[in-house]
């Protein structure tokens, strides 16, 4: 999976402003989206590991943490002390969808988000582990402000190409 890596710290605070706006606004395009798609929507949520990082290592960080929900106060910060400096998995957001007679398909939310945060990222295209990507400035105003009308139309412009594509399928 792509991830945007941003090395403007200006950039980072834009991208932070805009994608909590940018996931609520995806959700609730998808919503109006489905009311008149012939698609079934579900939702399903489930970590997505780093690539890099080996099954093994893995393996003792789901174990640390499994310790960690049952761990008396004592241990706690023992468990999480070792976790801090290990790697951690990063949430997966997925839409399923289906439809009577064709194959379901799975949308990843997080890449959805991406394409409508920043300018031309496309996830297709964006196969590399991290891909350099540029804050669409397009949906702020000029206080710096989420501009909630723009962020609408662009993640229903991206939300309806999605839906297209599956009917073109």
């Amino acid at each position: 999976m792509a991830r945007p890596q941003i090395s403007d710290p200006t950039a980072w605070r834009q991208a932070e402003i805009l994608m909590q706006p940018v996931f609520i606004r995806l959700i609730d395009n998808i919503r109006k989206e489905l009311e008149r798609s012939p698609w079934e929507g579900s939702y399903q949520e489930e970590v997505v590991w780093p690539e890099e990082i080996p099954g093994e290592l893995r393996e003792r960080i789901e174990t640390l943490q499994a310790q960690l929900k049952t761990a008396a106060p004592e241990e706690a910060n023992g468990l999480e002390e070792a976790l801090s400096s290990l790697p951690q998995p990063m949430p997966g957001y997925f839409l399923c969808l289906e439809k009577e007679g064709s194959n379901a398909v799975t949308v990843d939310l997080w890449q959805v988000c991406y394409q409508i945060c920043f300018k031309n990222y496309h996830p297709l295209l964006s196969q590399g582990e991290n891909v350099a990507v540029e804050v669409d400035t397009s949906l702020l105003d000029e206080a710096g402000d989420v501009d909630w009308n723009r962020l609408d139309e662009k993640a229903q412009r991206i939300v309806q190409d999605i839906f297209a594509s599956l009917s073109a399928a």
